[in-house]
């Protein structure tokens, strides 16, 4: 048995019992949060978002496509994300992992459910072409809490995403990229992420904090309050009481999420 881990997990549980954690924070406070738009030159939007030592970089690139036959009239979202190994010793190369999927796929899930992209205003030729929104997320320092800092860089990304103008010409698309018009935006969303050590549910924990944790709740929830996503990771149950408190939180979290945007 490995001594170091179990003197931290020793050391970080009796804080929590205590209410307190190592950084100081109260359990249910975030750390510092910074957002910066349009980072990256050759994408159409971008943002860079860090949480603590936690640093997500997030690029838009629209692509004309075909939609899909049951939506002929809507936009398409492909969110993908890339954990570079030199953001964490854990991070290996090569195709994405586990943990990538998953973080890509609770970010889409908030973004898609709060129906954030007015898609509708994305089609330019009905059952034809459509705009293709690809979201590409770049962990590039994991220091604890990827899921909301991705989140928000996401959020950050989309409402600087510039899209071309595209008209149809001679039953041809003709792309005016001098022209472009905002992402149409219908919503705003943040992810509040929360683990259980011992009995007590976690704000934004640090990367410490999640290696000792025995569970995770994500939480996505709109500026007006209403839940859209909901994600539990780790190997032991919840309680209800442990998910109402999350919930409570999350609502209450996200209105100050969101004015960082």
């Amino acid at each position: 048995m490995d001594i170091v881990p179990e003197i931290t997990r020793e050391s970080i549980t009796n804080l929590i019992f205590n209410d307190k954690r190592e950084d100081g924070r109260a359990l249910d406070e975030y750390r510092d949060i910074s957002i910066e738009t349009d980072v990256i030159s050759k994408a159409e939007g971008s943002a860079r978002v860090k949480i603590g030592g936690t640093q997500v970089i997030v690029g838009i690139k629209p692509q004309l496509g075909s939609p899909f036959p049951d939506t002929p009239d809507l936009g398409v979202l492909m969110t993908n994300c890339e954990m570079l190994p030199m953001a964490d010793p854990t991070f290996e190369p090569g195709p994405p992992g586990d943990d990538s999927i998953e973080l890509a796929r609770v970010v889409d899930r908030g973004i898609r459910e709060s129906e954030l992209v007015d898609l509708d205003k994305l089609c330019v030729e009905e059952g034809k072409h459509v705009w293709m929104l690809f979201i590409d997320l770049h962990v590039i320092d994991n220091c604890g809490n990827l899921f909301d800092t991705a989140e928000l860089a996401v959020m950050a990304a989309l409402k600087s995403t510039k899209i071309p103008t595209a008209t149809i010409v001679d039953d041809e698309v003709v792309i005016d990229k001098e022209n472009t018009f905002d992402l149409p935006i219908n919503n705003e969303v943040a992810m509040c992420t929360f683990v259980k050590i011992g009995d007590k549910m976690v704000l934004d924990p640090t990367l410490s904090e999640e290696r000792v944790a025995s569970a995770r709740l994500n939480v996505g929830v709109t500026k007006e309050g209403r839940i859209c996503a909901m994600q539990k990771g780790g190997a032991h149950p919840l309680t209800k009481e442990d998910i109402f408190s999350a919930v409570n939180t999350a609502i209450s979290k996200t209105k100050e999420l969101v004015e960082y945007l």
